[in-house]
């Protein structure tokens, strides 16, 4: 058997294998053989019919038969040859199909495309410059975060000696027509529908017609729907409402004292306790956002740093991973992924260059691994799969069992390393602190 390497890229080789016509002609008399003892053909006696009349009859299987037994070990041996590891099964093409109408006449010629892990050299990887910022704790911010705690605690209590403002929660039973549809169109029936006037989400003719109401009141107007609202069953449609008003209620926000601190349980005995335990949270919080940015502004000098081609089939692989994460997001805020109107064409090709970072971090993460000899012991993948127990609340053994059944173990142990390997490369680092710079709102 001959071969022959090509380089297509770092991470596509090609190979060119040439099986030799005896090697085919043996395995086609072999397996021809085979077929003519067990063939049953009318006109001979099972077992005796002539070989040229099996090969005949039976072309397609002989043939089939034949290249399932030569390709495999051709292909592999190719491989091992040549000392490449693919990812994944390599593409194996003919590039004369018309031999495969003459067997053992000429020598049978593959393609074969495997892809590769890059070889990768690694430069420098200590004493990367990066810069900590943190977002610093203002009396504003602490204040913010209190005054959110009083709205969860805060209590509706009706109006009565004033008609509905902006603010109020009007409680409303409605029925709606469509007035685009025929009549025969079903009713819109809805009872103690709770309408926060100016609230966010709520349509305008909502607020417009149920300010100034008492209960008992009852309003008529017309609402028309974007085309794009979220429930399909109102989108661009034109609704008639009746509704009949039966509370006004506005909100009461508790008192910022030590009573109202203590019923929110925990250690709070006081209103200044609480001030202190919540400036204290979003330090910590504020801690942890700047260590992770921290590891994304080392990450992203080592990354700019080696520059070199990845694996179509893993970015591939990560791309259809953040999409997954995605939807399951946007599933969480109750948003349909399937709407039509979602490009997840674009939103591919956006995630498909983070994968692409994603894969080549992974890859150089290894190799420092690799160089600084890392290695992760049992106890170390004990407590994490201890930790992923308890905060996913299921039982240790449970979790155990499910992570040998696929291999999870080994997924730790790698992430383990590699997170190793990255605090290696932030003890290493030359870190200077800087101004705390706002994040860019993603559109």
């Amino acid at each position: 058997m001959k071969t022959e390497l090509t380089d297509v890229s770092p991470t596509l080789k090609e190979l060119k294998i040439e099986i030799e016509p005896q090697r085919v002609r043996e395995a086609f008399d072999r397996i021809s053989q085979q077929y003519s003892k067990a063939a049953t053909i009318p006109g001979f006696r099972p077992g005796h019919a002539p070989t040229s009349v099996v090969r005949t009859r039976y072309k397609s299987e002989i043939r089939s038969e034949v290249l399932r037994e030569l390709l495999p070990d051709a292909v592999n041996d190719a491989i091992i040859e040549h000392s490449l590891n693919p990812l994944g099964q390599p593409d194996v093409q003919f590039e004369n199909q018309e031999v495969l109408e003459r067997f053992g006449e000429e020598p049978l010629t593959l393609k074969v495309t495997v892809e590769v892990l890059p070889e990768i050299k690694l430069d420098t990887y200590k004493g990367l410059e990066a810069v900590r910022r943190k977002r610093p704790i203002t009396d504003d911010d602490v204040n913010k975060m209190i005054d959110s705690l009083r709205e969860a605690s805060a209590s509706l209590q009706p109006v009565e000696d004033r008609a509905s403002e902006l603010g109020d929660t009007v409680t409303i039973n409605a029925r709606g027509k469509m007035l685009d549809e025929s009549d025969e169109s079903e009713e819109v029936k809805v009872d103690d529908v709770e309408v926060v006037l100016g609230g966010p989400g709520v349509m305008k003719e909502f607020t417009e017609n149920l300010t100034g109401v008492k209960p008992d009141d009852t309003r008529t107007f017309t609402v028309e729907y974007p085309e794009n609202y979220e429930s399909k069953g109102l989108a661009g449609k034109k609704i008639e409402y009746v509704a009949e008003v039966t509370a006004v209620r506005r909100k009461e926000l508790p008192e910022l004292d030590d009573e109202w601190a203590k019923s929110l349980g925990g250690d709070f005995d006081s209103a200044e306790t609480l001030k202190t335990k919540v400036r204290e949270d979003l330090e910590a919080r504020s801690t942890a956002e700047s260590d992770r940015q921290l590891r994304d502004d080392v990450m992203r000098k080592l990354i700019d740093a080696h520059k070199f081609e990845v694996p179509q089939s893993l970015v591939d692989q990560q791309t259809n991973h953040r999409m997954e994460g995605v939807a399951r997001q946007m599933m969480s805020r109750g948003i349909d992924p399937r709407h039509e109107e979602l490009n997840w064409e674009g939103a591919r090709e956006e995630l498909k260059v983070q994968a692409e970072d994603d894969v080549r971090a992974t890859m150089l993460l290894e190799k420092v691994a690799e160089a600084e000899n890392i290695t992760v012991s049992d106890e170390e993948v004990e407590t994490e799969i201890h930790s992923i127990a308890v905060a996913s609340r299921q039982p240790l053994e449970k979790v155990r069992a499910a992570l040998t059944k696929d291999g999870g173990e080994r997924s730790i142990a790698h992430r383990l390393r590699n997170r190793k390997a990255l605090e290696l490369l932030i003890e290493n680092a030359s870190i200077t602190d800087g101004e705390w710079i706002e994040p860019k709102e993603s559109s």
